[in-house]
């Protein structure tokens, strides 16, 4: 896959998705992918690539539709540490990166404690998040809350451990707790269910306050994010979006859902001012190699974390209008 989105990134880049001398039909595939192309820019390469020009394959709907019956198989298969260790950063006063090179994990510091978003697979939990916040002069053991994002195994599986070890809540939309505990199969074991995320909730530790908006589509318990952060002091806002890719069942009704999702979101980030995108891929915000920038970042330099909310409300313009075309390609096929 990592090929293949590598070459597909390359033909867009060089050729585009459409001609820029076409002017396609309005409503249509072209259209929707035009769209797309235009808003991606420089910004969002990689959700184009991933969500515009590499169409989920087979297994990749076969999958889907097992993760819908709350079956999909989990097996523990850890790859080489050199393809996916990263060292921790510091990215904002009070936000660490505590991701390997295509997951990410983000701790938000508070006053009274930590707020953990997102827990990586199983094998890189212990020493990507554990080791990862000692490493940054954080006390692992002063995680309180963690939102899990969705129920798919590159952010769930580290939950169970910091459950058992530290006593922290995990926060999980409904359908996802129902999914994860259904199938019961998770590597690192599966976490005791707790906390269900309600749309608009405003989680609350110290002195920072997340706020969790519920985005069905990439699963149906899909969960994002709106919470402030400080750069040298001042306060800017982080939009997180918490599923991107269609690896859902692949028809109509559940791009709607989708398609819905995304435009409520934007729609409440826009209202918050966000001017930051953060995921839990780094394909999608370029987590990983931002991070390594920041060694060479000037004091009086811009973060190359934060976007602008013009780029911000882009992002979600990609997401969209991909799941527009390709839903349009299924009623055609």
């Amino acid at each position: 896959m990592n090929m293949r989105l590598a070459a597909s990134l390359l033909v867009a880049a060089s050729f585009g998705l459409v001609r820029a001398d076409a002017a396609p039909q309005a409503g249509s595939v072209d259209s929707h992918m035009a769209a797309a192309q235009k808003a991606a820019g420089t910004d969002f390469s990689g959700v184009l690539a991933r969500l515009c020009v590499v169409p989920a394959s087979g297994s990749d709907a076969q999958a889907a539709a097992r993760n819908a019956r709350g079956a999909a198989p989990r097996k523990e298969i850890v790859p080489d540490r050199a393809t996916w260790y990263a060292e921790p950063q510091k990215v904002f006063d009070n936000l660490y990166w505590v991701g390997t090179k295509i997951h990410s994990s983000w701790a938000i510091k508070t006053s009274a404690g930590i707020i953990l978003i997102d827990t990586l697979y199983n094998y890189a939990a212990e020493p990507e998040i554990v080791d990862g916040l000692k490493k940054l002069g954080l006390d692992p053991a002063t995680i309180k809350y963690v939102i899990v994002s969705h129920g798919h195994g590159d952010h769930d599986e580290g939950a169970k451990l910091l459950q058992d070890r530290y006593g922290a809540h995990i926060i999980m939309g409904a359908p996802d707790w129902d999914s994860i505990i259904k199938a019961n199969n998770m590597p690192g074991g599966v976490p005791k269910r707790d906390m269900v995320a309600a749309d608009g909730e405003k989680l609350t530790l110290g002195d920072e306050t997340v706020t969790i908006i519920t985005t069905p589509g990439h699963t149906p318990g899909t969960l994002s994010m709106i919470f402030p952060v400080k750069d040298h002091g001042k306060t800017l806002v982080v939009a997180y979006s918490g599923g991107t890719a269609f690896n859902f069942p692949r028809d109509p009704a559940h791009f709607d859902i989708y398609i819905n999702s995304q435009k409520k979101f934007a729609k409440a980030v826009a209202a918050a001012g966000a001017t930051i995108l953060l995921s839990n891929h780094s394909e999608f915000d370029q987590a990983y190699m931002k991070g390594r920038m920041l060694a060479s970042r000037k004091p009086d330099e811009i973060s190359p974390f934060v976007n602008g909310a013009e780029a911000v409300q882009r992002y979600f313009t990609v997401s969209s209008e991909c799941a527009e075309a390709e839903k349009l390609r299924i009623k055609g096929s």
